[in-house]
């Protein structure tokens, strides 16, 4: 039974059998979440839910990153997993768009907080997370996200449950019915991408999975099988699956090791484009160009084909937009992504001349630009892996220029600093608290 033989692969699976190089890419990932968590911490959407948890008023003894506020394990796992989606700014698994660690990280730093646990113990639980969420991502992709799905929760919600049983010290038959408990609960639709729903997605599913592994460790029940049953996650979620790809090779291949970093704030499939369009960009004036052929494969212009978005949110799904502000600005950061930019009349005018035209020729990962000047000569470029990509990766000093840029406004250059040096060797820590503490 492919549920129970994946709990059996995890709980054989220890720290030391986990690869170096894994460890230090988790270790990467797990840094490039908490930048992007606490450069959103003060949207006004998180300040939305802190007051829905005021009213809860549970205990509070655990951190909402990048702010002094309390809350309990079960909303700190919301709003960090909310926030660090809010940017659309998070890892990437490029081969099923998920992004992994927005449903695992917020869980482990909760139960880390409130158990005194150490970086070992974190890293640990992290790592097989995110490993489980994106093995089950890849036996229900593509079709369970063309229904319409959105796979970072909807998947995701089994990752942050394994994250917690194991922190939680599950045994077998416990770990089997949090899969259970958490499959139940997933959810998330594509429907919602460019409001503030969406980022609610994977807090939704980090505190889900939270809660099915700790109702798992009081003796509630589930399916023993909810990943292959017949009325199960893959047969009711997916048209078409392959369940082979859950177990096959663990502990040999690791899809976390596949986890990209974004230098964009915005969907992964747009990162091509952006890159097309700096490069145009570095080279003409706005008043030397006719237009911009964004020659995509059909699926880009299916998530990101907004032609006159309003919001910043939604100017991270407009390939219109997003080729303006690369090509006017050299950058398609957060701050390009600001509602007043969406809105100027400069970034306006020159999305008039971005022009996207399907070719299925084109593969999801790369694009061809072409440039018209009014003069009628062209350049063209092709972009076939973008920056950040798996194949043409974030160095690490990259990825530090990006974590300065959202968190030392928040916290400041010396905790900045600090944060760095404390993930990037968090295997040595006795107690995350010290991590947590650099955090507000």
């Amino acid at each position: 039974m492919v549920t129970k033989e994946l709990v059996k692969n995890i709980l054989n699976t220890k720290y030391e059998d986990i690869p170096a190089e894994v460890i230090e890419h988790a270790k990467k990932s797990f840094y490039n979440w908490m930048g992007v968590a606490i450069g959103a911490s003060r949207h006004e959407s998180v300040d939305m839910v802190l007051a829905v948890a005021n009213e809860v008023n549970k205990e509070a003894d655990v951190n909402i990153l990048g702010r002094e506020e309390k809350v309990d394990i079960l909303m700190a796992a919301l709003i960090n997993g909310m926030s660090s989606h809010i940017f659309d700014y998070d890892d990437t698994h490029l081969d099923t768009i998920h992004h992994p660690s927005g449903p695992v990280a917020p869980v482990v730093l909760a139960l880390g907080q409130k158990y005194n646990l150490t970086g070992e113990q974190i890293i640990h639980a992290f790592t097989l997370g995110c490993e489980v969420e994106l093995r089950i991502a890849n036996a229900v992709y593509p079709s369970h996200y063309q229904l319409g799905y959105h796979i970072t929760s909807s998947t995701g919600v089994f990752g942050a449950a394994v994250a917690a049983g194991i922190l939680l010290d599950l045994n077998e038959t416990e770990l089997t019915y949090a899969l259970g408990i958490a499959g139940t609960q997933s959810f998330g639709l594509r429907e919602m991408f460019g409001t503030m729903t969406k980022p609610f997605h994977p807090g939704k599913a980090a505190q889900n999975g939270l809660l099915a592994a700790l109702m798992a460790k009081q003796g509630f029940t589930s399916s023993e099988q909810v990943i292959e049953a017949k009325r199960g996650f893959a047969n009711v979620y997916a048209p078409e699956s392959n369940l082979e790809e859950v177990n096959t090779n663990w502990g040999k291949t690791w899809e976390i090791y596949k986890n990209s970093f974004k230098p964009y704030a915005c969907g992964i499939v747009l990162h091509p484009a952006i890159d097309a369009c700096i490069h145009f960009g570095k080279k003409y004036k706005v008043e030397e160009v006719e237009k911009i052929n964004l020659y995509v494969n059909q699926y880009v212009l299916e998530l990101t084909g907004k032609p006159t978005p309003k919001t910043g949110l939604e100017g991270k799904f407009s390939i219109y937009h997003t080729g303006s502000v690369a090509f006017l600005y050299g950058d398609a950061g957060e701050s390009e992504y600001k509602d007043e930019i969406v809105n100027s009349a400069e970034v306006v005018a020159f999305r008039e001349k971005i022009n996207p035209v399907i070719d299925e020729n084109i593969p999801e990962e790369s694009v061809k630009g072409v440039i018209t000047l009014k003069n009628g000569e062209t350049e063209e470029i092709y972009i076939e892996r973008a920056t950040g990509s798996v194949e043409n990766p974030m160095t690490l000093e990259a990825l530090t220029a990006k974590f300065n840029k959202l968190v030392e406004p928040i916290l400041g250059a010396e905790k900045s600093a600090t944060i760095k040096s404390v993930i990037l060797t968090i295997e040595n820590e006795n107690n995350v608290n010290q991590l947590l503490n650099q955090t507000v």
